[in-house]
């Protein structure tokens, strides 16, 4: 009878301390992260109109570099106008998914390599630059806030919206 007492005694304390080491899973997913955030509005309108938000949705994990309203007001006039419109949806979800990789890349992950310079492989398929020689950049963009987690990934806010190289 004291082995059970004391073995259910270690359990309950070992599961205790695991329910206090591991962090607990954000209840949102990337897409109600980003919208209830307020400042992606216009990334949550550009992921609707690509159809991607039940892959966005989707179990994951992915790592978001998810740029600003502010980010979509740098781009040229009328270009994300032109994006939104249904002929130009293979451009969208190109640019799109260029701002996504698969895996969870938190900002220690990131800034743990080795290398101040490296890539990450898009879920696009191009290569994302990563510089994190001063701060963090990616593709040129600015990393202004990192690790906002979410159910099913990680979302790093930056200050411009990244396009993928052309293919040549």
């Amino acid at each position: 009878m004291l082995t059970i007492k004391s073995t259910a005694l270690g359990l309950a304390l070992a599961a205790g301390l695991l329910a206090t080491t591991v962090p607990a899973r954000a209840a949102d997913d990337i897409v109600d992260t980003a919208a209830k955030a307020g400042s992606f509005n216009t990334l949550v309108t550009a992921v609707k109109a690509a159809g991607l938000v039940e892959t966005l949705k989707g179990k994951g994990p992915f790592t978001v570099f998810a740029p600003t309203d502010e980010a979509f007001k740098k781009l040229p006039s009328g270009t994300l106008e032109s994006l939104l419109k249904p002929e130009n949806k293979q451009r969208l979800v190109s640019i799109l998914t260029y701002h996504v990789v698969p895996g969870a890349y938190d900002a220690s992950r990131i800034t743990g390599e080795k290398n101040k310079r490296f890539s990450l492989k898009s879920v696009q398929g191009a290569d994302i630059a990563v510089d994190t020689s001063d701060g963090v950049k990616v593709s040129g963009a600015n990393v202004t806030k990192a690790d906002i987690r979410t159910s099913n990934g990680v979302i790093h806010v930056i200050d411009s919206v990244i396009m993928p190289p052309d293919k040549g």
